[in-house]
């Protein structure tokens, strides 16, 4: 059975634009975006932060403001957060990637299972609080880096619909997604 989402799908797409990238500071550029991904893949708060530059801001910009962390404690919190809200298995399918001297751009589609409680606090419509959720957006991301090439942080852009979300039948949970209740609950 094929999982839900796939959570290498960014990685393997990265990838893919870094076999025919030849410029060495893009090369640079997007092996750090794909060793971030694969911190996040991994949930290794530790080689996510490693990914970025001394004082990374994020910018998330939705329903005219922005929520994202500033410095890096705020960001390692914010990281910390979506661990405890397990909100961890997660598919980016990029489908547009844009390099130029000082940014990595990546474009798709974001699908991230959630649990009810989480979907709607992120304004999703769901019925059960209890129950697990495939939640969809658009967005659109800016990988900023510094003269040294290490990255400055995130600038995200996305549109929300909070009714692109589904229910999920307990048989389409993929086990990544079932270990974080394994964990929590040992």
């Amino acid at each position: 059975m094929t999982e839900i989402v796939d959570q290498r799908r960014s990685i393997d797409a990265l990838r893919a634009r870094l076999e025919r990238t030849t410029k060495p500071r893009h090369r640079l550029m997007l092996e750090t975006v794909i060793a971030h991904l694969e911190a996040e893949v991994a949930g290794s708060l530790d080689a996510l932060m490693a990914t970025l530059g001394p004082d990374p801001v994020y910018h998330f910009w939705g329903n005219g403001g922005d929520y994202g962390p500033k410095g890096a404690e705020a960001i390692s919190a914010y990281y910390a957060q979506l661990v405890t809200d397990r909100r961890g298995v997660l598919e980016f399918d990029i489908d547009r990637i844009v390099v130029d001297d000082d940014t990595v751009v990546t474009e798709g589609w974001y699908h991230a299972i959630n649990r009810g409680s989480v979907a709607r606090a992120q304004g999703f419509v769901v019925d059960d609080d209890n129950a697990d959720y495939l939640v969809s957006r658009r967005i659109v991301l800016f990988w900023p880096f510094d003269e040294e090439g290490r990255m400055e942080g995130e600038d995200g852009h996305g549109s929300m619909n909070p009714e692109m979300v589904r229910k999920l039948d307990p048989a389409e949970i993929p086990v990544a997604y079932r270990r974080l209740f394994e964990v929590a609950s040992t």
